[in-house]
């Protein structure tokens, strides 16, 4: 097994690190709101002999701290936001804390801390072996909002690394590198003509009546549209009462895809679908666009020196007590009699072998995406809940609060800063990995799209 100075060094600061985490759990704030979780995590950062800037590009809640000189430059994407209305007790049993308030349902209060203690092990490395490389953590806003790192690389971020490494809870210990969704958010608000809906609908136009209209629109053009694209949406708003024709409604669209071109012609014929909506209705069209991201573009050569060093870190031992919580989780799950008959839940209830490289699609989205369009990056994935849990639940929020997310996370913490000294020790890797992205891109360069005039939320008062 691998015991470098760096696991050491994670090791060595294990309370301090899963004391952030679960402050960070403890006090769940939604993206753009990381108010408590950027001040906690600058402060151990400065406390750790990191220069440390908050308020990074622009971004209230964004940090950026540096250490050490030279090549490799290696950046660690950490991140803290917490998702709404996923409040939830370290428990079995569905049991929020808040009914209603945000937790920590992909559990980045790991996520940020296990990127810390990633460029925590690889400072102590090169610090203690006298070695050339610069360490840079990115506290990252509003993953969830999948704008903050698009946001920061509107504003210049990540263009001096070399190498991008991210790391993500969940149900296996893997690195994969098929390719995740980007994506486009947006906001279609209509604006009619208010009137009694009995007594002279004729002089009222409906705004609801174009958000229908649009849905319908949208709903047809899926036949139209690649296989990889998503369309998705929520009505926001819709009227007051049956009797008031409405005079405003709305509906915020989510567009995804596996390429950019994708995302932004679905885009394109969606917008044409609401202002065909909004002509047939004679009512007014206001697009507010929210913002979007890349699709993922995970780097081979990474992946496979991440998962050899996931190989050689001795994995979590579980107590009986975790394997035993866990396993009433999966029996708890949806997703429990599917897995069970596709013979996924033979074993313990917490994955802890090491799959290996997978090259596995997925529909969801991540704003690493576009850090990954402009440097070489990968995603790091170690077990931090059970088996069975679904994405974005109360079950991983459970998890993330006690052991058996924070020894995920240290593991986690310790594969990133094994695979950051292995590139520092082995400077070749970093260059076939950029030869690599650069044969990806295909000649491309990174588009942010996010235009100019779009301003970056601001933290809740």
């Amino acid at each position: 097994m691998l015991e470098t100075i760096a696991v050491k060094a994670i090791e060595k600061n294990e309370k301090l690190l899963t004391d952030l985490a679960k402050k960070i759990w403890e006090y769940p704030e939604i993206a753009y709101n990381e108010v408590k979780a950027c001040q906690w995590t600058a402060e151990v950062l400065k406390s750790l002999g990191f220069e440390v800037e908050v308020g990074y590009a622009g971004l209230p809640t964004a940090i950026r701290a540096v250490w050490g000189k030279g090549h490799p430059v290696i950046g660690f994407l950490g991140e803290y936001d917490a998702l709404p209305g996923l409040s939830q007790k370290v428990s079995t049993e569905k049991d929020p804390v808040e009914y209603g308030a945000p937790g920590q349902g992909c559990g980045h209060n790991l996520l940020g801390v296990a990127c810390l203690g990633g460029a925590l092990g690889m400072k102590a490395e090169l610090e203690e072996r006298g070695m050339e490389g610069t360490v840079v953590f990115y506290g990252c806003p509003a993953e969830e909002a999948l704008t903050g790192k698009t946001f920061m690389a509107r504003n210049g971020a990540f263009k001096d690394l070399d190498v991008a490494l991210a790391w993500h809870g969940g149900t296996r210990n893997e690195v994969n590198v098929g390719c995740s969704n980007g994506l486009n958010s947006a906001i279609f608000h209509f604006k009619g003509i208010t009137a009694h809906a009995g007594g002279d609908p004729h002089n009222g136009r409906s705004a609801l009546d174009a958000v229908e209209l649009m849905n319908v629109g949208a709903n047809y053009l899926r036949e139209h549209v690649t296989s990889d694209v998503r369309i998705h949406y929520v009505i926001k708003e819709g009227g007051v009462a049956p009797n008031i024709v409405p005079d405003n409604a709305s509906v915020w669209y989510y567009v995804r895809a596996q390429s950019r071109e994708a995302i932004d012609d679905a885009y394109r014929r969606l917008v044409l679908v609401a202002e065909g909506a909004a002509h047939m209705t004679e009512t007014q069209l206001e697009i507010e666009f929210l913002g979007g991201c890349y699709n993922t573009l995970d780097n081979e050569v990474l992946a496979q020196v991440a998962h050899d060093c996931m190989e050689n870190i001795e994995s979590p031992k579980w107590t009986k007590e975790e394997l035993e919580f866990a396993e009433k989780l999966n029996l708890a799950s949806p997703r429990y009699q599917k897995m069970k008959d596709a013979g996924e839940l033979e074993g313990p209830a917490i994955h802890s072998a090491v799959s290996p490289v997978t090259h596995r699609n997925g529909y969801g989205s991540t704003d690493v995406g576009d850090v990954e369009h402009i440097v070489p990056g990968i995603m790091v994935n170690t077990a931090t809940c059970n088996l069975a849990a679904p994405g974005h639940s109360w079950q991983i929020t459970s998890c993330a609060g006690m052991g058996i997310g924070e020894k995920g996370m240290l593991y986690g913490a310790k594969v990133l800063a094994a695979t950051a000294v292995r590139l520092a020790e082995e400077p070749e890797l970093v260059k076939k990995a950029k030869e690599e992205f650069d044969a990806n891109m295909k000649g491309k360069t990174y588009n942010c799209p996010i235009p100019k005039e779009v301003p970056i939320p601001q933290p809740q008062k």
